[in-house]
């Protein structure tokens, strides 16, 4: 997958037009009387819609036009309690029995796609939990002394490791890290920023010693630089300055061999080495936990050199970002960890930004190396919008959702500059208050407008109104180039295809995950009448508030 496919990056800024929330048509339309919205919406202008505000029904204008009126109406959750989930129903006023466009929303969830990857379903699940963990701070053991907030405990200074030096280390044995290993280590090269140990028992081979040095090169001259600048400074607790990353046989150990096609785990960030209060209980330090080569598959899953060399730079950069954050949020800050789903998103936008500072040298393959995960996940995010929630709780090991967390990170670095990761990590607010505070608007807006970008970005005939585009990716280029070079694990060209429905077929119902939601066109032919539409719980009462919903419409043509 990282090897035969190429990404296509569309760099280059869209053509930008204004755009108006809403704009009102003269006179009042039928069909939902007093307590309605009365909506005329003129090409390219939208609306988000509270339906507390009109007891969930919207009458649209006639239209009077010679051509076929073209609405995307998208049932939203844009907020709410994390992993939370409301019941509804998107109907016609007025339908027709047995209506020849009608078409439910009868989703189901997609195959997590690639299992042999360091992406897997075991992998995600493995990395979600330790995002947990980072915030419930619940590490097992007797807790140090509570320290003040705000107040970072400072180490007696320590030279940097010399090749040939040796150390133990404590070592996460199990998927949830309640029991560790004790691992004897090597330093085997040591970069300005970068130290690399590797396991005394790993099997043999092992990577070269000009492998090992050409990995520490990469992450001191470009990952380590790229990633600080880009989130802001890591920690030094240790007094050593550097990172150190442990090539170690636990890892590889974490997934039993019976598991292996459901992915690997190709390297992890552990927070209870930096927490602030449980440190000096496992290895007080900055260091990033790597698998080791292991090609014959005598401790897990087979692993050869040449696919270390490929994949542990790709997960470094990806939890360095973590490193960062919890550095940034905990420690400097004494905070909270950042919620999980903006952290993953913050994490696979390091993975693509580091793949576009070597497209920047003209290497593409190695940018489709590091961006091609997270494109892959936001082509199964919209393949299953309506079930995949963007404002995700706890470990589900579907990549879907973490597919949702890049797009709207992506979406919001284009919108508000490349400064936002790092506005985002060096933060003392989390989730979706992380994000008001960023962008000085509600959340419910920033995802509205998120959500009608997926389809109208790039639509082709139609120039989105600037706030509803991305600017740094053309994703219908992209997908239908991966779709023309493996259609197995892209089938689609543009793997988003809203429900099509006339004025009286509308009927679609399910259940709105935090922070998601529906795609739906409505044709209104030339000439027709005014219609309505009825956004409510499936009873008839009002979509539950627990999710924040919003109808958010915009006029196509």
């Amino acid at each position: 997958m990282k090897v035969r496919h190429t990404v296509l990056t569309c760099a280059g800024v869209l053509a930008l037009v204004g755009c108006a929330e809403s704009s009102a048509g003269p006179g009042p339309l039928p069909s939902c009387g007093a307590g309605g919205t009365q909506l005329s919406l003129a090409v390219a202008a939208y609306t988000s819609i509270n339906p507390a505000t009109d007891s969930g029904c919207v009458t649209f204008a006639a239209n009077t036009s010679a051509d076929t009126a073209e609405y995307l109406v998208l049932p939203w959750s844009t907020g709410g309690t994390l992993g939370g989930s409301a019941l509804f129903r998107l109907q016609s006023a007025t339908p027709l029995a047995a209506a020849p466009f009608a078409s439910a929303a009868t989703f189901s969830p997609l195959p997590t796609g690639r299992p042999a990857t360091a992406r897997g379903p075991v992998a995600v699940a493995f990395d979600l939990s330790l995002r947990e963990l980072a915030r419930s701070r619940r590490y097992g053991g007797p807790a140090a002394a509570a320290r003040v907030p705000g107040e970072v405990p400072q180490p007696a200074p320590a030279a940097p490791p010399v090749v040939g030096d040796k150390r133990t280390f404590k070592v996460c044995s199990k998927s949830d890290c309640t029991t560790l290993d004790t691992v004897g280590a090597v330093v085997k090269t040591v970069g300005a920023h970068i130290a690399i140990y590797v396991d005394t028992l790993a099997p043999s081979p092992q990577l070269s010693q000009t492998a090992l040095d050409s990995i520490a090169a990469v992450f001191d001259a470009r990952l380590y630089p790229l990633d600080t600048v880009t989130f802001g400074g890591v920690s030094d607790i240790d007094g050593n300055s550097v990172v150190i990353v442990l090539m170690t046989r636990t890892v590889n150990k974490l997934v039993p061999k019976n598991q292996c096609n459901g992915g690997f785990i190709a390297g992890f960030f552990f927070s209870g080495d930096l927490d602030p209060t449980f440190a000096a209980q496992f290895n007080n330090g900055e260091i990033f936990y790597s698998l080791v080569a292991d090609a014959a598959g005598t401790l897990s899953c087979p692993h050869s050199t040449s696919q270390l060399e490929m994949t542990v730079p790709v997960t470094f950069v990806h939890e360095f970002q973590h490193m960062i954050n919890f550095v940034q949020k905990v420690r400097i800050r004494g905070g909270q960890s950042e919620n999980t789903w903006l952290d993953e998103g913050l994490a696979r936008y390091a993975e693509e930004n580091a793949g576009r500072s070597f497209l920047a040298d003209g290497d593409s393959a190695a940018f489709s190396q590091y961006a091609i995960d997270p494109v892959f996940d936001a082509y199964l995010y919209m393949r299953a919008t309506g079930t995949s929630s963007l404002l995700i709780a706890r470990d589900t090991g579907v990549l879907a959702p973490l597919g949702a967390g890049w797009l709207f990170t992506r979406y919001l670095v284009d919108q508000f500059g490349d400064s936002t990761p790092r506005r985002l990590v060096q933060s003392a607010q989390v989730g979706q208050a992380n994000v008001a505070a960023l962008t000085g608007q509600p959340f419910e807006q920033t995802v509205s407008r998120w959500a009608l970008a997926n389809w109208v970005s790039d639509l082709p005939g139609f120039t989105a109104p600037s706030e509803a585009q991305y600017t740094s990716w053309h994703f219908r280029r992209t997908f239908a180039s991966l779709h023309a070079q493996d259609s197995t694990d892209f089938p689609l060209a543009y793997p988003l295809v809203p429900l099509v429905a006339t004025p009286t077929t509308v009927s679609l119902t399910g259940k709105l995950l935090a922070g998601s939601g529906f795609y739906q066109r409505v044709l209104l032919p030339p000439g027709a009448a005014a219609f309505s539409l009825r956004f409510n719980d499936p009873s008839g009462a009002a979509v539950s508030a627990a999710v924040v919903p919003r109808l958010n419409v915009l006029r196509i043509r």
